[in-house]
């Protein structure tokens, strides 16, 4: 990216140090988040994917790209063990913004393997169970939503656990291919709840219940006063940092294609 061209070169995959560099500093000197959004537009060249997870955070980029009418592909992932409540922001969110959410759903047989290898409550077994329940329902369907993408969006942010303190606002994401794009990386969650308040956003009602993060309704419990903002998730593991496969901070190394 150079002083003259806001856009990275069109073959993704060859995005340099200097070309993340300039659209994190792009997207950092953004005053508001319809800002950044409409950057990310401008300076990436071909599909851009958004992966929502239709939590709280998520349901305040999903209201920024309604707002700038930016041409973003959003879809989210239905594990087949989704919360009520997490349908119903799905629907009343598409009813909101007038768009389509594409759904996707991981394959049957991928998942009929797992549950007669594990059990149908085998993930809580171990952590590596865990994770390949995950691996099954969630990384495989967004592989399938990234693939020929040329950058991914998504809402995580900073203060939402030690293990995502470093997050940046745009990296390489060797795992997929593709430029990770986090636009509220840097929010706090006041500054969250302030936006979703101030835009009258929908959201799920288990916010409000005690379940600031939301996965799976078999791997999701409300938290306690003074836990950890995803103490909640696969509470019965003890590691820390605990991710289920789609956010890794795979990076690629300086210098490399």
């Amino acid at each position: 990216m150079s002083e003259t061209s806001t856009a990275i070169s069109n073959d993704a995959s060859r995005a340099s140090d200097r070309d993340i560099a300039c659209l994190t500093a792009r997207i950092s000197a953004s005053e508001t988040l319809d800002e950044r959004v409409r950057w990310i537009v401008q300076c990436v060249p071909g599909r851009i994917g958004f992966s929502t997870s239709l939590g709280i955070e998520d349901q305040a980029i999903l209201h920024a790209i309604a707002d700038c009418r930016a041409d973003i592909d959003i879809f989210t992932i239905d594990t087949g063990r989704l919360f009520a409540e997490t349908l119903d922001v799905l629907a009343a969110s598409e009813r909101r913004y007038g768009l389509k959410i594409r759904v996707l759903v991981p394959a049957d047989n991928d998942v009929e393997a797992v549950v007669q290898r594990d059990g149908v409550l085998g993930f809580r077994s171990s952590v590596a169970a865990r994770k390949a329940c995950c691996h099954v329902r969630k990384v495989l369907p967004l592989r399938r939503g990234l693939a020929n993408a040329a950058a991914w969006m998504t809402g995580v942010r900073r203060e939402q656990t030690a293990g995502r303190a470093g997050v940046p606002f745009a990296d390489w994401d060797a795992d997929h291919g593709v430029i990770k794009l986090n636009p509220i990386a840097d929010w706090s969650l006041a500054q969250l709840n302030a936006y979703v308040a101030d835009n009258d956003i929908p959201v799920n009602d288990l916010h409000a219940k005690g379940f600031p993060s939301i996965g799976c309704q078999t791997c999701t419990r409300p938290i306690q006063p003074g836990e950890d903002i995803r103490a909640g998730r696969w509470w019965w593991e003890h590691e820390d940092g605990k991710e289920c496969g789609l956010h890794n901070n795979s990076k690629r190394k300086v210098g490399a294609r």
